[in-house]
């Protein structure tokens, strides 16, 4: 690892000062992203800022409908929620599936949506939930939120402070994991609220996490796995790799989805 600045922030705005007074910080929260690449020394930040004990980004609360994931709640308090369960369940059978035991326990929410991996979980749902990514300055829309491979909408220096979502009707996430990384190699989030029906999918798309509008449509008519049996997903917008080509891909996305909203 190259040699860098530790600051251990005590607040939020501790965090955007020390941000701001760095040449080229990192915000470091469970680090189960940024320490392995600082390991590759495919990243070299001047400084790391460390937000992880902040306490007011941990906690998770349900008013109602109205549900407040805090971005330094861990995998594990997300997946382990009763709170969180009555209201929506796939969130924390998405949570207990990503990775293994340590990064269940360290990683958290907030630092999974900033560096918005194509295969990551969360994306997906915060894209079928309809959530909202509140920052230290303003909220944004999951929908404009995710910009693109590992591109999002957050400013310099801007911290999630915490998600929100109104809890759905029926939701259900189901992915087909690589088997070494625990990533999805295609995951679909399904939701049915007041609002109608939305589906997000991640693991697959070439440029990150998506909308599928046709299954969105079919399922809005009928809530039903067979209901999918008629929607198509192009190819040409999908991920090839050395772990399937988009071809294959274009396969999971569909039965991925199926057994989505037969979980629901």
């Amino acid at each position: 690892m190259y040699e860098t600045n530790y600051h251990k922030a005590g607040s939020v705005d501790d965090a955007v000062s020390a941000m701001g007074n760095a040449e080229d910080g990192k915000l470091l929260a469970g680090g189960m992203t940024l320490i392995p690449t600082m390991k590759q020394r495919l990243a070299s930040p001047s400084d790391l800022v460390d937000i992880g004990g902040i306490a007011d980004l941990s906690g998770i609360s349900v008013n109602g409908s109205s549900v407040r994931i805090g971005a330094a709640t861990t995998h594990a308090e997300v997946a382990g929620s009763a709170e969180l369960a009555a209201a929506c369940s796939a969130l924390c059978g998405l949570a207990s599936h990503i990775g293994d035991p340590h990064v269940r326990n360290r990683g958290t929410i907030g630092g999974s949506i900033a560096n918005n991996d194509p295969a990551a979980d969360y994306p997906a749902a915060m894209i079928a939930l309809n959530a909202t990514i509140v920052t230290n300055s303003r909220e944004i829309s999951a929908d404009d939120f995710f910009q693109g491979l590992f591109e999002t909408a957050l400013d310099d220096n801007e911290v999630i402070t915490a998600v929100t979502f109104d809890a759905p009707s029926k939701a259900g996430y189901q992915k087909f994991p690589n088997p070494a990384s625990r990533y999805a190699m295609a995951g679909v989030f399904v939701a049915q609220s007041d609002d109608g029906v939305r589906v997000g999918v991640t693991g697959a798309g070439a440029d990150g996490v998506f909308r599928h509008g046709e299954m969105e449509q079919a399922l809005a008519s009928n809530w039903s796995a067979d209901a999918l049996d008629g929607c198509s997903v192009d190819a040409g917008d999908l991920l090839s790799d050395m772990h399937g080509d988009a071809e294959y891909r274009a396969n999971l996305v569909k039965v991925m989805a199926k057994r989505a909203v037969a979980a629901a």
